[in-house]
């Protein structure tokens, strides 16, 4: 009787260790912070993670950094003080950058290229000049793309390896205003109202 009973205690104690690993688990629901709160989610390698995996904030300097375009010419952030500033990152492999590229052509790019106060740049992530020349033809984009072929720049501003697209609107004092991720419709409007209001 007293060998039954420590069998049901041990039998007893090895479901309860097993709890939370089998098909009748419940799952444990992650919930982001909204787009406007810039509480830190979480440290990595000493460095400050955000929202939406940047390690940026609105109000930061925005990291310098100089790439080559694909004309052959070079992009220094550093020298375009005094200019509005959009950064775009994105890549001919991410399918989101190519729903979103066609309106930053039509709402941003056309209405405010001959402006000599803005300045828009993709980034292109990870891919050779090869890549990049057919992917921007076929999504009819005519803005100015920089190639960050190993991936460093994106790597200032967000984790290496996170998603795309996302945007970085960095005003004349080189300052960052607002940070995106994704192609959202609402955060995508209040992008291009933010650009309209800091050119007037």
């Amino acid at each position: 009787m007293k060998n039954n009973f420590i069998a049901l205690l041990l039998v007893g104690a090895f479901c309860i260790s097993c709890n939370g690993t089998g098909n009748n688990a419940k799952p444990v629901v992650e919930t982001a912070p909204a787009v406007s709160e810039s509480v830190p989610e979480a440290k990595a390698d000493s460095v400050t993670v955000y929202e939406h995996d940047y390690i940026v904030k609105v109000g930061d300097a925005a990291p310098d950094f100089t790439l080559e375009m694909l004309d052959g010419t070079k992009f220094t952030l550093s020298e375009q003080r005094g200019k509005v500033v959009m950064l775009q990152f994105t890549a001919g492999w991410c399918g989101i950058c190519r729903k979103e590229m066609p309106f930053i052509e039509s709402d941003i790019w056309q209405r405010h290229k001959d402006n000599k106060d803005f300045v828009l740049v993709g980034i292109d992530r990870e891919e050779t000049k090869e890549d990049i020349l057919p992917f921007i033809e076929k999504v009819g984009t005519t803005y100015p793309i920089a190639m960050d072929s190993n991936g460093d720049v994106f790597a200032s501003y967000a984790l290496r390896g996170a998603g795309i697209t996302r945007n970085i609107l960095i005003d004349r004092d080189g300052k960052i205003v607002m940070l995106t991720r994704k192609f959202e419709e609402a955060e995508f409007k209040a992008l291009v109202e933010k650009i309209d209001a800091m050119l007037e």
